[in-house]
């Protein structure tokens, strides 16, 4: 990636009504729980000082959510970036037993040892996860924007897995163990001393 302007903040939706825990990557999924509706205000509340220009979001239902708040609070279209939803888990998908939750924990660990082209079953490799997020996003990675920071809206483990790939201060085995809550915030600063121009 080369140097940005742009401080760039990685959302994670708020919480969904997911009380089986279903993994969804592609399907449009949940929607916002009454604690993840006031996640997201709470968010757009906090963000509230910051010159937030452009607002980008997966186009899956929880993400849209979360990012109407951060729209109205800064008189803001929401952009839709179609490649920055939830990994895709193939055969796991609309699963929620315990064998698919740790078929899922354990292809994302290999992912962030650095085995990329590990796939889910019948799902995408990391290296095809990070590719298309990052190939979605790369208008307000590049430089293409000049003021003001950016908020994405995405996914847990898909930020996760990105911000290992482009942050130089970020290890993997922060990236896998660290879990990003609902709402959780990672911030893409530019660094043009850094390998990868972000910490």
């Amino acid at each position: 990636m080369s140097p940005t302007k742009t401080v760039v903040h990685f959302l994670r939706h708020g919480e969904v009504h997911n009380p089986e825990k279903i993994l969804y990557g592609r399907m449009p999924g949940y929607h916002l729980s009454d604690l993840g509706e006031r996640q997201a205000k709470a968010v757009a509340e906090f963000l509230s000082g910051r010159d937030v220009a452009h607002l980008v979001a997966s186009p899956l239902q929880r993400a849209q959510q979360t990012a109407e708040p951060l729209a109205r609070r800064h008189g803001l279209a929401v952009e839709v970036a179609d490649g920055t939803h939830e990994i895709y888990v193939g055969e796991l998908e609309k699963r929620g037993d315990s064998a698919a939750l740790r078929t899922f924990d354990e292809v994302y660990a290999q992912w962030h040892a650095g085995r990329l082209d590990v796939p889910m079953p019948g799902g995408e490799t990391g290296r095809q996860a990070v590719e298309r997020f990052v190939g979605s996003a790369r208008r307000i990675l590049d430089d293409d924007l000049t003021s003001g920071a950016v908020v994405l809206v995405s996914h847990g483990a898909m930020l996760r897995l990105v911000a290992a790939r482009l942050a130089a201060n970020i290890t993997a085995a922060e990236a896998e163990g660290v879990y990003l809550p609902n709402t959780g915030l990672i911030v893409l600063e530019p660094d043009p001393d850094a390998t990868t121009g972000w910490r």
